[in-house]
Parts: structure tokens; C-alpha cells; sequence
């Protein structure tokens, strides 16, 4: 993989830790602490199901997991004003809804790379050459691609995800699900 797949998930890691330490500091500052309230494992199953299978974690974890924190975050964001917490509201909207943009745009940029790649190997060595090949493609051309990652990636939760992709979903332009007008 190129140097920048590494930077862009260096950087997902780094801000999903102060994600995890912002919300643990907000738990604290409510008199409560990371663990204390029920939740699920879905990601954590996810992670442990993809394991070795590289385009598997890209659409799972940052297309599926990351995508559906955005479908979700601006009517949790939404609960906590309406019930007078705006810090943490303030914190979701302002620092992690911004920034898991980011995590699944990566996510979609590395899947559509390693699904393309696998196409022509020669062609696309690097996502430098990704990106200056798309410049040159038709629409249709694109268009096509396009639907071809799209396949694959519901070919991939169908095999790696339990359960249904729910809504609602995010329709904002900046929603990062594999959708034929986001790839």
C-alpha cells in the first residue's frame, strides 16, 4: 500500500483516541465512567470478523461503522441539546462528527483504490496515479467503476455484516456510504 494509506490511518487512529478521551472526560465531568453504561460489541465483531481481509475492514469498519455513526450523530447531537447538555453536544458536533467525516472519506478513498487496483495492477501502483487517471476517464467510464465498487462493497456486508443496514440515513453531501453519488 502506498505511504499515504499509512499517514491517512495514522491520523484516524490519533483522532479516534482523543475522541475516546474527550467522551471518557465528558463521562467523568457527569459522574460517570467508560463501561458503566450497556453497549454493544458490533464494532469490536466487526474488527475481529475482518481481520485478514484488509477490503473487508475498509468497508465494514469505515463504510459501514464510521457511515453509520454519521447517520446517527446529528439526532444524538440533537437528544443532548433537547434535553440542556450542550457540552457534549457541542463536543459531538463540533469535534467528532467533523472528524468521522474524515475516517469514512478515508475508508471510501482506500476501498474504491484496492478495488480499482485490483482491476489493473500496473495502472494503479499509487492513488497519485488513481487520482490522475480519473481525470483522463470518461463519465461513463467512471460511471461504470463506480458501480462496479459499489457491488463489491455490498458484496462485502452482505458476507461481513450481520444484520441490515438501517436508516435513517445521513443524506448530507457530507455522508460518506457508498452510494452511487458519493464514489
Amino acid at each position: 500500500m502506498p505511504r499515504e494509506f499509512f499517514t491517512d490511518f495514522v491520523k484516524v487512529a490519533q483522532e479516534e483516541g482523543r475522541h475516546f478521551s474527550l467522551l471518557a472526560g465528558r463521562l467523568k465531568e457527569l459522574g460517570s465512567s467508560y463501561g458503566a453504561l450497556p453497549a454493544h460489541d458490533g464494532l469490536w465483531d466487526s474488527a475481529i470478523a475482518t481481520s485478514k481481509d484488509l477490503l473487508a475492514r475498509l468497508a465494514i469498519e469505515h463504510c459501514v461503522h464510521e457511515a453509520r455513526g454519521l447517520d446517527v450523530l446529528p439526532t444524538t447531537t440533537s437528544t443532548f441539546r433537547n434535553g440542556g447538555d450542550d457540552d457534549t453536544a457541542d463536543l459531538l458536533e463540533r469535534v467528532v462528527y467533523p472528524e468521522e467525516i474524515t475516517h469514512c472519506a478515508a475508508g471510501v478513498k482506500w476501498f474504491k483504490y484496492l478495488c480499482l487496483r485490483s482491476r489493473n495492477p500496473s495502472l494503479y501502483q499509487d492513488i497519485l496515479a488513481l487520482e490522475e487517471s480519473e481525470a483522463g476517464r470518461s463519465e461513463t467510464q467512471m460511471d461504470k467503476e463506480s458501480e462496479e465498487v459499489i457491488q463489491k462493497f455490498h458484496a462485502i456486508v452482505r458476507t461481513h455484516f450481520r444484520g441490515p443496514l438501517k436508516p435513517p440515513f445521513n443524506e448530507s453531501k457530507e455522508s460518506c456510504w457508498l452510494r452511487p453519488s458519493v464514489v
